[in-house]
């Protein structure tokens, strides 16, 4: 799926409107980085507060901070966005709405959200305080931005899986269906494998959700690659879950034309010189990019390549001079690589996307040793090395203790180079010929990007435009512009004179008026309008130059005045209050969710009548159905020859994929012809799609408190929500206590579904193909598992759309809660299958109807499952210490 570059660069006629220039956003995880940020050029920085933000682990900022930290952007021409982009729980509405008001009153630019309820409370307290939809709301398609829009946001940031060419087709749909908001994508830094917004796997593993900035960091690990049972030998390729890092540089041209609004630099938990360093490359490589663009007839065509910058793997793998300068590539490499890839912008390439060599900091690639002699070491070097450097050696076990130091001497000889280093800083013996050699540090680089952003006076200026007026016997007056809109007028306080030496001319004028040294401007045009030979005494210019100067940091400094309503809350938005009579009126029941025929035939046999099926094939929902449709007429006939009504007829609802993108309307399509009673419901473009058709919201809709309930009920009138996964048993009792129980499901026993990426393992491992047309398709012939650190094997599938998902290996129960959550009203419980066997379905089916019955405890369900073999059970982030409550 490859971006058509040629078709970008065809020469404008004066007649296409000019392209927009995308704002530059950085991270900034304290002040800091904020600093290095605004001194490096960029447009905006976006920053958590301490609580609500995806980002736990940095250093982040206070609300005491808020006034200090906006009017010190503002002045210096810079926009600030708060991250809450986190889910929030019920009983942290209340706390959440006072944050949001402190952060509306500091005149923050936008907040960026996840939260649905969010986005309502917000709307709620201020009817025009910007809204940035977060790419943790997993936005794939021009549904999700008019889903976006309907909640009141007023920009979307899409999620980083998006390609150029879907970028482009989004931008075209939603203008066609007139939902136009302005996009956001990420430009540079770590990539997720998992879907943002959609990964469990830190809240499988160890309570530590992603959706509430915790992430572990498992995808980062080591994994060994089991296919039917054997370990498949992948050599020193282990982390088979660890993306590269994105690089958009090569591609900004690309981006320039698609219309983006904001490029996003990834990295509030990296150091100031990180953020100093990747915002500077940025900052001159899109001035470039735009200046080229702009240029009436640019001869000169960019060298782009929406292959990407290949990280340099090997000796015949260089990353460098790939349409942009070497120096460049060379910075974006120090300041933080797991190897620099352009990621999904050029379609999917599993082949490039992750190595599997390392999931850590590496830096720039110097070459292999050669030669290990008199405690030297002899490489032929692929990138400058020089006293003081630091340097690690990869002997391709990147989990171990690697050896590393500083460089102390560097000698050419001929095409090679000798390295020594301090005396005992180096354990040789465990140095190797053939090991890869990193360059990790370069102090001299480190220091240049500190000075960038230390002192106090400013060293990134943003330009001015000034208009000068004036005739003899009246004032001179100086209008001038900057170019976020802030207009300022200073008047001289002597009028002008008929010059008869040394008249003010433009030179002059642009002399004087250009002394802002030690100011956050810098001139940019000047047009003289002077009547006549005058002139005004350089004393009154300067004077004027100083006021003008002033007039612009107070003007700018002013907190931003959004609407904020005094007299609402977040409970005006609370639904009525829950009737639990109506509630307990109905038995529990239990729904199945199952994943091939042979549990399907298992689940009907046992009676149960309500069942979820989620194949990796949707053609397969076909015989699914049918296979329903004949249990039905078997029960009908049963009560007709029995003349009662004992036996229910079964449903069946079926599951599209979790994502759908541009152009995959197909598969719902192809859903939907099955015929079944109803649908699940993952994300958006299917909220849409089924509109007219029986749904119930899945646990990717991220239903977390009443607020996001309200809304899918209110507004798409699905049948049920299931509660979100990130929900422990404290919270979820929360959320029945504030909405009618009768609106949800809970899933009380599954493999939790961790990671859901558009990384193919089976294509990437298991072929030498890039994507699904040339891999052989190993995911239809081979069941395959991922191995983690601790023995824990994991079950891989994939989709129709060639997404994979990641299922823990050990099943999860929140069975020893059910007797409280059906005291509270709650009636639906659901149980999912992935890869048991039709015995083993029917087993646990039996034990939670027994459950559901107050037949056996949900302790003595525990034990029970315990004991079954094969069928490990953990009791899951349901049962998490509520400390997070």
């Amino acid at each position: 799926m490859k971006s058509d570059i040629s078709d970008g660069l065809r020469l404008r006629s004066p007649s296409q409107p000019s392209l927009q220039r995308p704002e530059l956003l950085a991270p900034a995880g304290n002040w800091e980085c904020a600093k290095a940020a605004v001194e490096n050029g960029a447009d905006a920085i976006y920053f958590g507060l301490d609580r609500f933000n995806a980002r736990m682990r940095a250093q982040n900022f206070t609300e005491a901070d808020l006034p200090q930290l906006m009017t010190f952007l503002h002045r210096r021409g810079v926009k600030g966005y708060v991250t809450i982009n986190t889910l929030i729980f019920p009983k942290e509405l209340a706390q959440a709405q006072q944050y949001l008001r402190t952060i509306i009153a500091a005149g923050v630019d936008a907040a960026i959200v996840q939260d649905i309820g969010i986005c309502r409370l917000i709307r709620q307290l201020s009817p025009d305080f910007p809204i940035h939809a977060s790419t943790q709301m997993t936005i794939t398609s021009a549904a999700g931005v008019e889903f976006a829009k309907s909640l009141g946001c007023q920009l979307v940031v899409l999620a980083r899986e998006c390609s150029l060419k879907e970028i482009n087709k989004i931008q075209q749909q939603i203008a066609q269906q007139e939902t136009s908001l302005p996009l956001e994508v990420f430009v540079h830094g770590a990539l997720c494998v998992a879907y943002s917004g959609q990964c469990l796997t830190s809240e499988a593993l160890g309570g530590r959700s992603a959706n509430r900035g915790e992430c572990a960091q498992a995808c980062r690990m080591p994994y060994d690659l089991i296919a039917d049972g054997e370990v498949v030998n992948l050599k020193e390729r282990k982390y088979l879950l660890s993306p590269q890092d994105l690089a958009g540089l090569d591609v900004l041209p690309d981006l320039v034309k698609s219309g983006v609004t904001s490029l996003k630099i990834e990295g509030r938990l990296k150091a100031p010189e990180y953020v100093a360093n990747v915002t500077r490359v940025y900052r001159q490589a899109l001035d470039s990019v735009m200046t080229e663009l702009e240029r009436p007839n640019p001869l000169t065509p960019f060298s782009t390549s929406v292959e990407g910058i290949k990280a340099p793997l090997s000796e015949t793998e260089r990353g460098w001079g790939r349409g942009q300068s070497d120096r460049e590539h060379y910075n974006l490499e120090m300041a933080f690589s797991r190897g620099l890839y352009t990621g999904w912008f050029g379609g999917i390439n599993n082949q490039e996307l992750v190595h599997a060599r390392f999931g850590k900091k590496r830096g720039v690639y110097l070459g292999e040793v050669t030669r290990i002699h008199n405690e030297q070491v002899t490489v032929k070097l692929q990138a400058p090395v020089k006293l003081g450097d630091g340097i690690v050696f990869d002997c391709g076990h990147p989990e171990a203790k690697e050896e590393g130091g500083r460089v102390y001497a560097v000698v050419s000889k001929g095409k090679e180079t000798i390295l020594s280093f301090g005396r005992n800083d180096l354990n040789l013996r465990r140095v190797h010929i053939g090991d890869r050699i990193w360059k990790t540090s370069d102090p001299e680089l480190d220091k240049q990007l500190r000075q960038s952003f230390a002192g106090e006076n400013p060293q990134f200026q943003r330009p001015i435009d000034l208009e000068i007026y004036g005739e003899v016997g009246q004032a001179l007056i100086a209008i001038a512009r900057d170019r976020l809109g802030n207009i300022v007028q200073v008047e001289s306080a002597t009028s002008l004179v008929e010059a008869h030496t040394k008249p003010l001319d433009t030179d002059r004028l642009k002399e004087q008026f250009g002394r802002l040294g030690n100011t956050p401007f810098c001139l940019g045009t000047l047009t003289n309008h002077l009547s006549g030979a005058i002139m005004l005494p350089i004393s009154e210019l300067n004077r004027m130059r100083r006021e003008m100067v002033v007039q612009f940091e107070e003007l700018r400094s002013q907190p931003k005045r959004w609407q904020l309503h005094s007299d609402v809350s977040f409970q005006n938005l609370l639904p009525s209050s829950p009737t639990l009579q109506e509630a307990k009126a109905t038995s529990p029941s239990l729904i199945i969710l199952v994943r091939n025929l042979k549990q399907l035939q298992a689940a009907l046999e046992v009676g149960i009548e309500t069942l979820y099926c989620e194949f990796e094939d949707p053609r397969a929902y076909q015989e699914a159905v049918q296979m329903v449709r004949q249990q039905q007429q078997k029960n009908k006939a049963e009560n007709s020859s029995l003349l009662t009504h004992n036996l229910a007829l079964p449903t069946i609802w079926v599951a599209p994929p979790r994502i759908t993108k541009p152009g995959e309307n197909w598969i719902l399509q192809q859903v939907r012809a099955c015929k079944a009673d109803g649908y699940l419901i993952r994300n958006y473009d299917q909220l849409q799609f089924f509109a007219a058709d029986r749904c119930i919201g899945d646990f990717s809709l991220n239903v977390a408190n009443p607020l996001t309930a309200d809304y899918f009920q209110q507004h798409f009138g699905l049948e049920r929500l299931t509660a979100s996964y990130d929900l422990n048993i404290t919270q979820l009792q929360d959320l029945l206590t504030s909405c009618p129980p009768q609106w949800f499901e809970v899933t009380i026993y599954q493999h939790i579904p961790m990671f859901h990426m558009e990384h193919c393992v089976f294509c990437a491992f298991l072929s030498t193909g890039t994507d699904y047309t040339n891999c052989g398709r190993p995911c239809e012939k081979q069941e395959v598992k991922l191995k983690d650190r601790v023995g824990s094997e994991h079950v891989l599938k994939a989709d129709i759309g060639c997404r994979n998902t990641v299922f823990n290996g050990t099943a999860q129960t929140g069975a020893e809660y059910v007797q409280r959550l059906i005291e509270l009203g709650l009636r639906h419980f659901r149980i999912e299958f992935v890869n048991e066997t039709p015995e083993q379905v029917s087993k646990t089916i039996h034990f939670y109807s027994q459950l559901l019955r107050g037949e056996i405890t949900g302790s003595q369900l525990w034990r029970e499952l315990k004991l079954q073999n094969q069928l490990g059970v953990t009791r899951g982030p349901m049962g998490v210490s509520a400390l997070r409550s």
